[in-house]
């Protein structure tokens, strides 16, 4: 009898309940192990690998599980795939595409124990690829859902989660301030009103002291807890968060958090900063005269004027050319 080497492959989006003596990796694998017992009398065996990716989507194939599974595959240490539901396996049509050539090559299949399905014929192909083509249109509309829903929440002023930014805490769905910390940001601006500058404001910051916020990973490291770089001030400088509104997607609406900066405040210092030299570029790049400058003309006469890419803070700046 030839022998048919089974791995049970789990997966669940979200990590809510994984935390439970028995969740829902223990059940599908449960279900998987059951179905392999009874084809026994065909030969097939469980292997002892688990091959879980709890709280990962099914709409990329970058799942640590999964990729160990398609080496082992490729490595022809497994026979058949074995999932609960063939949208644990993938929701995307062309990721299917790819994990079946992996199979062809490696001579394996696999076998959804809640849906008969046989990878080697090409009816079974065509149910899988409709199957598919459905879970993947639910996952879009389910994306298209969340994103709606974040766009409603912001636009009503809600906090919907995310880095938490400094000088603030969580509180539900809206932040509330943090002393400590909103004493940094506010030295901050505060320095941006006397100094004129970012980098000014960095050095004065360097030597005060302030440090940005110490935050733990999932990892357990910490992370933060370091002086302010050029980047991160003037992200605090125009966030509007500061100011008690929330950003989404170009757009600025009221927030449901007290703010830090008073808006005519924060309103004021955006100006300043629209200014290339609130950068702290200095006159030469503003002022400089560029060497082809009046020797070059368009078709129609005009002479072009010549600008310089602003790729991030404190990097390049607009120039026009005198028409004389």
């Amino acid at each position: 009898m030839t022998r048919t080497r089974c791995a049970i492959y789990t997966r669940k989006s979200s990590e809510e309940g994984l935390e439970q003596a028995f969740n829902s990796l223990d059940a599908q694998r449960e279900a998987c192990a059951a179905y392999i017992a009874s084809q026994k009398h065909e030969g097939w065996v469980l292997l002892p690998e688990c091959y879980d990716d709890g709280g990962l989507s099914g709409g990329s194939p970058e799942r640590p599980a999964l990729q160990r599974l398609m080496a082992d595959m490729r490595g022809g240490r497994v026979d058949r795939i074995m999932v609960y539901k063939i949208d644990r396996l993938t929701r995307s049509l062309s990721d299917f595409a790819k994990i079946v050539d992996v199979l062809n090559a490696a001579g394996a299949s696999f076998v959804s124990v809640t849906q008969s399905f046989n990878t080697a014929t090409s009816m079974g192909r065509l149910t899988l690829n409709m199957l598919l083509s459905f879970a993947q249109f639910e996952r879009k509309v389910t994306a298209e859902r969340i994103r709606d829903k974040i766009a409603a929440s912001k636009r009503k002023g809600l906090w919907m989660g995310g880095q938490i930014p400094l000088g603030y805490d969580p509180d539900g769905r809206t932040l509330k301030i943090n002393e400590a910390e909103a004493a940094t940001v506010r030295t901050l601006y505060a320095l941006y009103e006397r100094l004129g500058t970012v980098r000014a404001v960095k050095a004065e910051a360097d030597r005060q002291g302030l440090r940005s916020r110490q935050r733990e990973t999932k990892d357990d490291r910490m992370r933060g807890g370091t002086a302010f770089d050029r980047g991160h001030i003037p992200h605090i400088l125009t966030n509007p968060l500061y100011a008690g509104r929330i950003r989404h997607r170009g757009q600025i609406h009221d927030g449901q958090h007290p703010a830090i900066i008073e808006p005519a405040r924060r309103e004021a210092i955006q100006a300043r900063m629209r200014d290339g030299a609130a950068w702290g570029r200095g006159p030469a790049a503003a002022t400089g005269r560029s060497a082809l400058c009046g020797m070059l003309h368009d078709e129609t006469g005009d002479r072009p004027t010549p600008t310089h890419a602003k790729t991030g803070p404190g990097r390049g700046c607009a120039t026009t050319c005198p028409t004389g």
